[in-house]
């Protein structure tokens, strides 16, 4: 087993790890810190692949802008995950069908077998440098950038507003 391999393996054990936190943890502060945590090995198993600007942007703009986003947003909401939902039976149905597709994809897995792997030794790496892609980010694509952030900025905003207590005449007795 080489180097690469036991890297690839632990990046991909890590990143699985961190995904069943985001599921299964109970605080949301927590469960966005694991999603953080999750898209960190996704960026490692990226460089793994050679994509280092794919690596690069999903540290970028998820790790950075979105999970802060999250984590903003919940600290200011202050939920609380202390309550368990009571068990009906939509969620029921549902934790049944998706148990009986994700067991489906792996009987289905198992009996075709392991995937081949390309021989990739001899392919040329395709989109090494960013100037090209800092041209069009900044010509064509410069508006659903802009618009995009816009967006982003408003959910904030929209967030602070919703979240904001108001003290009326009642409250004050």
């Amino acid at each position: 087993m080489t180097i690469g391999q036991i890297l690839f393996n632990l990046f991909a054990l890590f990143t699985l790890v961190m995904a069943a936190g985001v599921v299964l943890n109970k605080n949301a502060v927590n469960a966005a810190l694991c999603l953080l945590l999750c898209l960190v090995g996704v960026a490692g198993l990226f460089v793994g692949l050679n994509a280092y600007l794919l690596a690069f942007l999903l540290l970028l703009v998820y790790a950075g802008a979105i999970v802060a986003l999250f984590l903003f947003i919940v600290m200011l909401l202050d939920t609380r995950g202390d309550a368990r939902p009571t068990l009906n039976r939509l969620p029921l149905v549902a934790r049944i069908l998706a148990t009986g597709l994700i067991l489906g994809g792996v009987a289905s897995f198992l009996q075709r077998g392991r995937l081949v792997s390309p021989d990739i030794a001899g392919t040329v790496g395709v989109g090494a440098a960013l100037k090209p892609y800092a041209y069009q980010l900044f010509t064509t694509y410069l508006l659903p950038v802009q618009i995009l952030g816009f967006l982003l900025l408003i959910a904030m905003l929209g967030v602070i507003v919703l979240s904001k207590k108001f003290v009326g005449m009642e409250d004050i007795k």
